[in-house]
């Protein structure tokens, strides 16, 4: 049970920070609340939208860059820990057909073989173009659970940056804030009796629909390791099992409440930790949502 909750605390982690506030007896009424905070749907165009604007600033100092939308927007919905859109499940099951696309789109991207073409000097030009190269500015990040982490920042990566965020330091710094808070609250959330509740409810539930697992990463873990087994010349047969435990999962989590649970107990724990770092939470959904309406007037939502 404990290795299950950390997974819980890592994966929900991307979840919670785009949630809204509530579910804690701990939450503060005289506190304005927190600026919204973007969806999945609205994160993925914020993000083709930095691919675009580093795409055009490339071609203008002379290079071809892809962007990248092999996924359509369906496809590209995240799947967290926990899943209870039972209709997705029964469409894509875990997703492993579309890390499969994923995975054959990275290796049929053309970019590597246009840098193989490349010389050494007119690499060297590409490298400083898209990031800067090696006479860029380091931006560092404290991390709320100790210790710093570093990045390179230039070229025409800074200057989408920049024209979606305004300020690319303090984007990345509010950012490694709000997704590393859960290396303060995990071992709390671990142990956290409503959430646990629910976890064993979700597991009952499993073991009368045929699918006798733990936990979610248990149920995924299980698949993975039958789709491997059963190999490319038993594709449909695995993918087929995957959905049927996937429809499972999603199911038991909606008829548990396991999502809701999940989200406003981390909610809590990260409520509580508000007065330390509220401001860098409040400047990370700021900004995330002035890029987007940014973006939304540069690409086009994924069909």
């Amino acid at each position: 049970m404990t290795r299950t909750l950390l997974s819980l605390c890592v994966l929900m982690a991307a979840v919670t920070t785009g949630c809204a506030d509530g579910g804690g007896d701990g939450k503060r009424p005289d506190r304005p609340p927190r600026p919204p905070a973007l969806t999945w749907q609205q994160e993925l165009r914020t993000s083709d939208a930095q691919q675009h604007l580093t795409a055009e600033c490339m071609r203008r100092q002379g290079f071809t860059y892809w962007e990248d939308r092999t996924l359509t927007l369906q496809e590209s919905r995240p799947v967290r820990y926990v899943q209870d859109d039972v209709a997705w499940a029964r469409t894509h099951g875990y997703g492993g057909r579309i890390d499969a696309k994923s995975q054959q789109a990275r290796e049929d991207n053309p970019l590597g073989g246009y840098l193989r073409r490349m010389s050494a000097p007119r690499r060297a030009a590409f490298d400083t173009a898209l990031d800067g190269g090696g006479d860029a500015r380091i931006l560092t990040a404290p991390l709320p659970g100790g210790g710093e982490i570093r990045k390179r920042s230039g070229g025409c990566m800074e200057e989408a940056e920049r024209e979606l965020y305004g300020d690319p330091a303090q984007w990345f710094r509010s950012g490694k804030t709000a997704t590393g808070l859960n290396a303060l609250y995990g071992a709390d959330l671990m142990n956290d009796p409503q959430l646990t509740d629910r976890l064993r409810a979700w597991a009952r539930c499993m073991k009368k629909a045929g699918q006798p697992y733990d936990d979610p990463q248990a149920a995924r873990d299980a698949v993975r390791v039958d789709t491997s087994r059963l190999g490319t010349g038993r594709a449909d047969e695995a993918f087929a099992a995957e959905r049927r435990t996937a429809v499972a999962d999603a199911t038991c989590a909606r008829a548990t409440s396991l999502k809701a649970v999940a989200t406003a107990r981390e909610t809590y724990y990260q409520d509580r930790l508000r007065d330390r770092f509220g401001k860098d939470l409040d400047t990370y959904r700021t900004l995330g949502r002035q890029a987007y309406d940014r973006a939304v007037h540069i690409v086009a939502e994924r069909d």
